[in-house]
């Protein structure tokens, strides 16, 4: 008897505590930017919702959705945050990049200027900061451009690594004016910058920032990139509804300390962030119709040709969201 009691209690202890570990699946994923739409993978890394989810992610900061894509191209990194124009065209060139999730459906950022500027056409022959050519800033900043009857020629493009780095270029007067996303909004704001184009309010519906991997991953690694969806989605839920929460992980991620800007930071981003993180089929349409101007790939294409939503349309049929808005 007492043999085949130490026997069961073996296996018990096995069970509680070796298969758990055996359980998480190692992925690498990827945050590209100082900005508070990037919430949803910071919560779930650092309040244990990726582990609770049985996933065991090391994660990177690389900067820049068309590096991104080279990296997850090569191989090094499974999923990150994507600029939805910069994913498609990779895929229109004939890589198979595709969107799992939509972060945000609406541009989430305002072009903000020195004092000087009025207008976005004012801008013509001025410098404008990105994060980099390909990049969600620089979609951004090419949009409302374009919108204002600037083309590329009209205004030189400054590369400048990060978000933050564009509010510092422009109160040094290295640029004129750049695409800027809260926080930092918040903080030029306070510069005394001024906001020539607020495209979170005003702009179109379109697939600005999304949660994309490859496809050749998802055939390998299926269960890891579900297991990701509803670990990243569940954290952009703590996101919408535990402030104190969502206030930490926007401080240590983008450093700022200022209370009342973390504040008004989360009051926005609680409306851009989707809840259910569909990525947008007309907004996908709105990128596709920019790109037919000289692509005649992007006029035979249809959304679903970059869009793999089976993740987040399994949880919707699961009851994954109700749940998460009953708690």
């Amino acid at each position: 008897m007492r043999n085949s009691f130490s026997l069961a209690t073996l296996v018990f202890i096995t069970a509680v505590y070796i298969a758990p570990a055996a359980a998480q699946m190692k992925v690498r994923v990827n945050w590209s930017a100082i900005a508070a739409g990037q919430s949803g993978i910071w919560i779930a890394n650092d309040e244990g919702i990726f582990k609770k989810h049985g996933l065991d992610v090391e994660l990177l900061h690389i900067p820049s959705s068309s590096r991104i894509i080279q990296t997850m191209l090569a191989g090094e990194i499974a999923i990150s945050y994507v600029d939805g124009r910069n994913a498609i065209q990779s895929n229109l060139t004939g890589s198979d990049v595709v969107i799992i999730a939509g972060v945000t459906n609406r541009f989430s950022f305002s072009l903000m200027a020195r004092p000087q500027f009025k207008r976005v056409s004012d801008l013509k022959g001025k410098r404008i900061g990105v994060t980099r050519v390909g990049s969600s800033t620089h979609t951004a900043a090419l949009y409302a451009l374009n919108q204002a009857g600037l083309k590329p020629g009209d205004y030189d493009i400054l590369p400048l690594a990060e978000v933050p780095n564009i509010l510092v270029a422009l109160m040094a007067g290295r640029i004129d004016a750049g695409p800027l996303s809260s926080p930092t909004t918040i903080r030029a704001r306070k510069a005394g910058m001024v906001e020539l184009a607020a495209l979170a309010k005003d702009g179109p519906e379109y697939v600005s920032v999304a949660v994309g991997t490859t496809r050749a991953y998802i055939r390998a690694n299926e269960e890891i990139v579900r297991r990701f969806t509803r670990a990243y989605a569940e954290a952009v839920h703590l996101f919408k509804t535990n402030k104190a929460i969502a206030i930490k992980a926007l401080q240590k991620y983008t450093r700022v300390t200022d209370s009342e800007i973390l504040e008004e930071t989360h009051k926005e981003y609680r409306d851009y962030i989707e809840s259910v993180p569909y990525a947008s089929r007309k907004g996908v349409e709105a990128i596709l119709a920019e790109l037919a101007v000289s692509d005649a790939k992007a006029r035979q294409a249809k959304p679903e040709d970059f869009l793999d939503m089976r993740f987040v349309a399994e949880m919707e049929r699961d009851g994954f969201f109700k749940k998460l808005a009953a708690k």
